[in-house]
């Protein structure tokens, strides 16, 4: 597939990026700017967005937005607060990443807690989900409308160890399919990004002993990002992209 996307693809489009304070998050924010987008920044570290928008703003690039939520305690009221703001501020939205995620522990699946499995069952899926719902009602004003998720390797298919964390992808990957049929007759497209191995915290938690110099860094990842968000990709739906193909 030809990630190629215009340098202005993204000019006058509003989207919004979870997770955006550091990692994939920072950088698909950062591409998103530069490639002309009204950039909204939600992440639960004031200072770690803060830096991002002081950034963005350095490369004098359109003004972003921030929204501080933490998607753990966040409820289905929050959610319709923030889309009733934004379409205050912007009256509609092109675009949402889903990047914010928990990894939690890997241990056998006889020893996953119960508090672990809520706690990533909220994070990774159910505040996706309401998210998602509340914000659908925006999105369906843009002409070119993007919902992206985030998945996994282990979402695909389950590895021992990785129970809580695979589950909560498969079910990302579930919704993601749900909605992109469901939206398939409209201007909104819907897909998912499986990141691989890539130069993070998360992947440095999961993987301690790894040289984080073999792998690929965020932004050698964002063509695909950036095609997925833009116009250029609306033949393009109901996807599970992996951004580091098995050669």
């Amino acid at each position: 597939m030809n990630y190629q996307v215009a340098t202005d693809c993204l000019a006058g489009k509003i989207i919004l990026v979870t997770g955006a304070g550091d990692g994939i998050g920072r950088e698909a924010a950062l591409q998103y700017a530069k490639h002309g987008a009204t950039v909204i920044l939600l992440g639960r570290t004031v200072a770690k967005l803060e830096a991002v928008y002081d950034e963005i703003i350095a490369l004098n690039l359109p003004q972003p937005a921030i929204i501080p939520l933490d998607l753990m305690g966040a409820t289905a009221q929050n959610y319709i607060d923030m889309a009733d703001t934004i379409e205050g501020q912007f009256g509609h939205l092109d675009g949402v990443l889903h990047n914010a995620g928990l990894l939690g522990t890997l241990e056998p699946f006889e020893q996953i807690d119960e508090k672990t499995f809520d706690e990533l069952m909220q994070v990774n899926v159910k505040a996706e989900f309401l998210m998602t719902k509340a914000l659908l009602p925006l999105i369906r004003q843009s002409t070119n409308g993007r919902i992206i998720f985030t998945t996994s390797t282990v979402g695909h298919i389950g590895r021992a160890f990785w129970g809580t964390y695979a589950i909560s992808k498969f079910a990302v990957e579930g919704m993601m399919q749900v909605l992109a049929d469901e939206l398939s007759d409209t201007n909104i497209r819907v897909n998912a990004i499986n990141p691989g191995g890539t130069r993070t915290k998360m992947r440095a938690q999961a993987f301690p002993a790894e040289d984080p110099g073999l792998l690929l860094t965020a932004a050698d990842l964002m063509p695909l990002y950036l095609f997925l968000m833009a116009p250029e990709s609306q033949e393009v739906n109901g996807l599970c992209i992996d951004a580091q193909p098995k050669k």
